[in-house]
Parts: structure tokens; C-alpha cells; sequence
């Protein structure tokens, strides 16, 4: 079964999307209301996962949906959220994603107010030494399917598909293997604080931040308590200084 995603706005103006079946649009399968707001909607599929990513234009937030075949067709996942909100979005083509580290779309967010690009990586939270066939299948490459007189002459073809795997292999061969002392990690939803690596996403970078102020909190509190401590023991000391028996 062929199937149309749309997105619009409902008679109360709220944005709706809804899927189709292309061989009856007299009714969709499945119809959801957004919100409110008046943003656009970007939708993006990813035909090799079956996510649906939803952005709107003016939004901080890009939601995430899973297509199916069967019954309710549509089903809401989750959503990465951003105070900073989003002019428009573009993606990576999937030859260009790091396979290694499972990340599985990455958008290119031109950020309203600020008027900078900033990158964000949907990444599979998994932790393995092998390729990840069951979320890279065969996908469309670089090479191209027509030429342009095929292409001017009418002709349609398929796209030339590609692998991934190599992409895996080329990034594990860069792993320089050296022996590692042991040190202490502080690991927050898969990010090693203590790693000089920068945060992927904005998200990464925000529980990051957070995690450090409530390390901040946790070691002042530490200091305040031997503060009151040490001035204890000052107390203490000078008592038994003053006390008869020291006369």
C-alpha cells in the first residue's frame, strides 16, 4: 500500500499531519492535532528506519514518529527540545553519517536568532563492536541512476543503492589502540564528563551543563559542612584553652 503523509491546519487552526492511502484519499488512515501554533511543519522520512521527523518553523522542538504498515500506522515516540528556535532545517545524506557511533539522521538547524548553523545527531542509544545492519540497510548512494539526456528523455530508474558497512570500517581503522591508564569516569546518558570531546547536540550539551552545576552544588555543600566543621573545632580548642585546668 502506497501512502501520502500531508501537513495543514485544521478548521480551529491548529496544525494537524495526516496519512493516506494513495489509492483512496476520501478518508485518512490516521489524522493527529499538533498544537496551536502557527510555525510551518517540515516533515522529513527516513525510509531505512521508518521515522518521521516533524519540525516546525518558529519551533525550539523536532518530534519523532514511527510509520508502520498495520494499526495505528502512526505512533508518537518522543522529542528533542531546544529553547533556541529553528528558521529552517536541512539533512546529511545518510553516506555521511557516522555509522560507528549509530547515528541514524542528522539535521542541520539554522538557529532564528542567533543566524548560525548548529548540528543535530539522532543517535541509536547502542553499545556494540559490529556494524548495526538492522538500522543501515541498503541505502541510496552517490553514484547517480540517470544520466541527464536519460533523465530529459523521460526515463525513469531507481536509485543505485549502497552499503554503509565500509563507512563502519573506515572509522574503526582510525582507532588509535595505545595502552590507556586508568582513570574516573563520570558518565551522563552515554557522555564521559571527563572527555575532551565536544557535545553532538544541543541537548548533549545542555545535560552537560546541567550535570556540572549540580557537581558545582554538590561540592560547595561539601565545602559549607567543613567550614561549620572546622569552626568547631576552633571553638572547641579555644574553650579548652580558656577552660580552669589550662590556668
Amino acid at each position: 500500500m502506497k501512502r501520502l503523509l500531508t501537513t495543514g491546519v485544521s478548521r480551529w487552526n491548529t496544525r494537524q499531519i495526516a496519512l493516506w492511502d494513495q489509492e483512496d484519499l476520501s478518508m485518512p488512515l490516521i489524522e493527529e492535532e499538533i498544537d496551536g501554533l502557527s510555525g510551518l511543519l517540515f516533515p522529513f522520512y527516513d525510509a531505512d528506519t521508518h521515522m518521521l521527523y516533524l519540525a516546525g518553523k518558529g519551533d525550539g522542538n523536532i518530534r519523532y514518529y514511527e510509520i508502520s504498515t498495520e494499526k495505528p500506522f502512526l505512533s508518537y515516540l518522543m522529542e528533542f527540545r531546544s529553547p533556541a528556535p529553528q528558521k529552517g532545517l536541512g539533512v546529511m545524506p545518510k553516506h555521511g553519517l557516522d555509522v560507528s557511533a549509530c547515528e541514524v539522521f542528522r539535521f542541520y538547524k539554522l538557529v532564528t536568532l542567533k543566524g548560525l548553523i548548529e548540528p543535530i545527531s539522532m543517535i541509536v542509544p547502542r553499545r556494540s563492536d559490529s556494524y548495526q545492519e538492522d538500522i543501515y540497510p541498503m541505502t541510496p548512494g552517490t553514484e547517480p541512476a540517470l544520466t541527464p539526456d536519460e533523465w530529459l528523455g523521460g526515463i525513469n530508474r531507481d536509485p543505485v543503492l549502497m552499503s554503509l558497512k565500509e563507512g563502519y570500517k573506515k572509522s574503526s581503522k582510525m582507532v588509535f589502540k595505545a595502552p590507556i591508564k586508568e582513570k574516573k569516569s563520570v558518565v551522563v546518558n552515554g557522555i564521559d564528563l571527563l572527555e575532551n570531546v565536544p557535545p553532538r547536540t544541543e541537548n548533549e550539551l545542555l545535560r552537560m551543563f546541567f550535570r556540572q552545576q549540580d557537581e558545582i552544588r554538590r561540592l560547595k555543600e561539601e565545602l559549607a559542612q567543613k567550614d561549620i566543621r572546622i569552626r568547631q573545632l576552633q571553638l572547641e580548642l579555644k574553650n579548652l584553652r580558656n577552660s580552669p585546668k589550662n590556668c
